[in-house]
Parts: C-alpha cells; sequence; structure tokens
C-alpha cells in the first residue's frame, strides 16, 4: 500500500493534539459509517447529484452536429454549447465552495439543481443561438454548487476506509448521469426535436434533485460559518496552491479531462461523415459506453483504497492513453472499442484523484474539491474547444495525438505524485 500512510500522514479531521479525549470519541462516532443505511442513503444521494450534475451538462454534446446544421454555425462555434456550461461552472465553483461554507452542503447541492433543471426546460423554447449560449453559460454558473460541495461532503462524513468506494459511486452517477443524458437526448431527438429531448430531461433531473434532498442526512461533521470572509477563502485556497502535491492533482484533473471531452466532441462529427454515415440515434448509443466507466471508477475507487492511489491512478491513464490510440483505427469497431477503453480509463483516474484531494487536505475540503474542479472544467472548457481547431485543421488522427499529448502528460505527473505519496510513506513517524 504505496500511500495509505500518505493520507494517515495528512489528516481530515482536527488536530488530535489539540482535542480532548471526549472530542476524539465524539469525532470517531461522527463518521458515516460503510455498511450502514446512512452510508446507503448518501450514496444513493449523491449518485442522483451526479447523475443530475452530469446529464444537463453534456446532454449538449451528441447534438452539436444538430446545432450546427440547425444555427448554420461551424463545430468549433456549435462547441460552445458545452464549453461555456463548462467554463462557467469552473469559476462557479470557486465561489459555490465558498458559499456552502455559510449556505450549507445540502441545501446549496438542492438549489442548484433545481435552478439548472428549470433552465434546461428553458433551452427547449430558445429560438436563436446567442440566448441559447446565454441559457447554458448560466446552467454551467448554478450547477457549480454541485459538483466541490458533493466532494466535500464525503469527506467530511464518510469514515475514510469507505471514502474510496463512497467517491468511486459518485462518480459512477456521473458516468451515468453523463451516458443517460446524451443517449436519452439523442434518441429523443431521432424521434422527435432537441428542443422536447431537452425539455424533458430537464423534468426528470428537477426530480432526481426532489430525490437527492429526501435521501441526504444533514451534515454532521460541518457547521456554517455566517456572513462571507474573504480572507478566509483566499487564505484558504492558497495554503491548497501551495501544498507540495495537491496542485500536480489538479493539473492532472484538467489534462484527463480535456483529452476526454476533446475526443467526445469530435468523435459526432466524425461519425456523421464518410464512411460512417451515421445517424443522431445510432451515434448517441455509442454513448452506452459509459456503463464501462461507472464500473470502472467502482472497481478503482476500491483499489485505491486497498493498494494505493498513486499506481491505481497511474494505470487508469494508460488505459485511457491505449483507447485513444484505437480510436485511430478505420473500422467503426476500433474507434468504439478505443472510446469504451478511453472511457474506461478516464474514470479510474478520475474517481482515484477526486478521492485523493479529499484525503491530502488537512482542512477547507471544500475549497481544495473547488480548485480540482475548477481546473478540471477549465480543461473541458479550453481543451474541448481547442480541439475543433485540429478536427478542422488535420481531421482525427489530429485530434487524437492532442488528446494522446495531454494524457502523456498526465501520466508524468502522475508518477511524480506517486513518488510523493511513497516519500511520505517512508517518513519517519
Amino acid at each position: 500500500m504505496t500511500d495509505q500512510k500518505a493520507d494517515q500522514d495528512l489528516p481530515s479531521r482536527r488536530d488530535a493534539k489539540s482535542a480532548t479525549p471526549a472530542a476524539t470519541i465524539r469525532d470517531a462516532q461522527s463518521w458515516v459509517e460503510p455498511g450502514t443505511q446512512a452510508y446507503r442513503r448518501v450514496a444513493m444521494a449523491l449518485f442522483l447529484a451526479g447523475f443530475a450534475t452530469f446529464s444537463l451538462i453534456y446532454c449538449v454534446q451528441p447534438l452539436l452536429p444538430a446545432f450546427s446544421d440547425d444555427f448554420a454555425v461551424s463545430p468549433t462555434q456549435s462547441s460552445l454549447a458545452l464549453s461555456l456550461t463548462t467554463g462557467f461552472l469552473a469559476f462557479s465553483i470557486l465561489l459555490a465552495g465558498a458559499a456552502s461554507e455559510a449556505f450549507g452542503r445540502r441545501r446549496l447541492m438542492f438549489v442548484s439543481m433545481c435552478a439548472a433543471s428549470v433552465l434546461n426546460i428553458a433551452d427547449a423554447f430558445i429560438p436563436n443561438w446567442h440566448v441559447l449560449l446565454v441559457a447554458r453559460a448560466l446552467e454551467g454558473f448554478v450547477l457549480g454548487g454541485v459538483p466541490a460541495v458533493a466532494m466535500a461532503y464525503l469527506a467530511e462524513e464518510i469514515h475514510p476506509r469507505g471514502l474510496g468506494l463512497a467517491m468511486g459511486l459518485y462518480v459512477s452517477g456521473t458516468a451515468f448521469g453523463g451516458m443517460a443524458g446524451r443517449v436519452g437526448v439523442g434518441l429523443l431527438t431521432e424521434f422527435s426535436s432537441w428542443e422536447v429531448a431537452l425539455g424533458v430531461l430537464g423534468g426528470l433531473d428537477l426530480l432526481a434533485a426532489i430525490g437527492f434532498f429526501i435521501l441526504l442526512p444533514p451534515s454532521r461533521n460541518f457547521t456554517t460559518k455566517p456572513g462571507f470572509q474573504l480572507a478566509y477563502h483566499i487564505d484558504a485556497w492558497a495554503k491548497h496552491l501551495r501544498h507540495p502535491a495537491l496542485p500536480f492533482l489538479f493539473v492532472i484533473g484538467a489534462l484527463s479531462m480535456g483529452c476526454f471531452v476533446t475526443v467526445y466532441n469530435y468523435a459526432g462529427f466524425r461519425l456523421v461523415a464518410d464512411p460512417y454515415n451515421l445517424g443522431q440515434g445510432a451515434i448517441s448509443l455509442i454513448f452506452m459506453v459509459y456503463l464501462f466507466g461507472i464500473a470502472a471508477s467502482s472497481i478503482a475507487g476500491g483499489l485505491a483504497d486497498k493498494h494505493g492511489r498513486g499506481p491505481v491512478m497511474a494505470v487508469g491513464i494508460l488505459v485511457a492513453l491505449a483507447g485513444v490510440a484505437l480510436t485511430l483505427l478505420g473500422s467503426i469497431y476500433g474507434v468504439i472499442a478505443g472510446i469504451i477503453v478511453l472511457t474506461s480509463g478516464f474514470f479510474m483516474a478520475h474517481s482515484v484523484a477526486s478521492g485523493w484531494v479529499g484525503r491530502m487536505a488537512k482542512q477547507s475540503k471544500g475549497h481544495a474539491s473547488s480548485l480540482y474542479l475548477l481546473s478540471y472544467y477549465l480543461g473541458s472548457s479550453v481543451m474541448g474547444s481547442i480541439g475543433g481547431w485540429f478536427w478542422t485543421h488535420g481531421g482525427w488522427s489530429a485530434v487524437a495525438g492532442f488528446a494522446g499529448a495531454l494524457l502523456v502528460m498526465a501520466l508524468l505527473i502522475s508518477g511524480h505524485l506517486w513518488r510523493y505519496a511513497r516519500r511520505v510513506e517512508t517518513r519517519p513517524a
């Protein structure tokens, strides 16, 4: 176990030296233990949160070719329907992480899910391209209340020995939401219109938000801090940025997500053209490969708890890199196999990295999570749009080369993190 002691060396609870024995016992009893009913309720609630959030973010991805046709815009311009959402989401995460300190974790996540669902329903009634982009940007902004807060909630409430699995289940929910949003919207568009598809999805996610609020127990180990103390938040973010390892995790999130979104953004444009000539429904079904991501994230979380986060994350990145290489094959089966392998590897790496952030952060876990997700979604927004330049000027081989280069950089950084964890493990107590 290469980094279990590293996790122990970076505790998530109060400094034991300053706690009384009674307080220590009280802290130990406040964890949500694996196998309990409370643990199952938390896991299901956060699964719903991940489902709603990612189905709303990525439901437009299979519609990019349709947007390009209906609004007479280029592939790079059509990608803004997703890139603006993730870009505004990235910055709102910083604000949401700070706001949750005063507003409360559970309440902020619920309000964010409801507001984004209503905006998605509104998208169905917007006939103008630029107004649609504004609505998608707003949707990303209000959704910032979910991802960073969800990661912080799990790190604060779940017992350390069950955190990897719980985080894996949350990431599974994001994978299932991403798949359901893409596949469901694509199929509904095939048989009706993209407007109807977006409206139906918004209604379903509104129901998911209600289920989330009913299931999720209130925080036990977190108390709100009234008011907005700017100096406190800046200091918390600065401490995480000065950490010897956390910033490297943030960069891995940006690089891996940039690769993943780039491949998914432009695979649709490749598959509607010769020699594949697939329709909207057929392309959307390819997103069923997210099922492999669901399984991979859960498995990776459990493996990380047992064998260490460093090696499992490195393996995930290598698997994703192999998937990018497979997409270069000319056969439709080779392309699909490559997307399956890429999806599995990406969710392995993301599940481990997101859980590792919560374990490395000594305090202010919401701020650490918000910085990770800021990098993660900036990678999606910026690199996903840059990928359009590679598609326009070099076709799929250029897109694959760009995506592969991002993963190679992520792999090198993961090696550094693995070595850091081993150094901490061997440090004298």
